[in-house]
């Protein structure tokens, strides 16, 4: 992988290691649900948990979902070296799961009337990745 000197001077951007089993479960047809039992520290199963739900007008529980997705990604992101800030690019595939479930987070979190933690989770997200902020939207 090449890596280029950060010019604006801010963190480089963080890489997640690659996770494939819980991607191919879910690819192949598995149950959410079934993948985040087995794999519980895998944010994507618990993103598409969250999307699954919010699609069934089940809001809290996508809410709920999407928290744990978040969590299990921030911690990922700590593991790999992330210090709070800087760019998590959405074009790494195994960045995925976290971005998609802090963009679950901020549309449960907006269904719900928390404005707070939706503005919180959408700015983090755009701040995170553009990319996704504009993919995922």
């Amino acid at each position: 992988m090449v890596t280029h000197e950060n010019l604006l001077g801010g963190p480089p951007p963080t890489h997640l290691p690659d996770d494939p089993e819980p991607r191919e479960l879910l690819a192949s047809g598995t149950a959410p649900a079934e993948v985040a039992a087995k794999y519980p520290t895998s944010s994507l199963a618990w993103a598409q948990l969250a999307d699954d739900a919010f699609v069934d007008g089940r809001t809290v529980e996508s809410y709920a979902y999407a928290r744990t997705g978040y969590h299990r990604g921030l911690d990922a992101l700590r593991r790999s070296g992330w210090r709070g800030h800087g760019p998590v690019p959405f074009e790494h595939e195994p960045n995925r799961g976290f971005l998609r479930a802090l963009h679950a987070l901020a549309r449960a979190a907006g269904a719900i009337g928390e404005q707070e933690e939706h503005e919180r989770c959408t700015q983090f997200l755009r701040d995170s990745s553009p990319t996704a902020a504009d993919t995922l939207s």
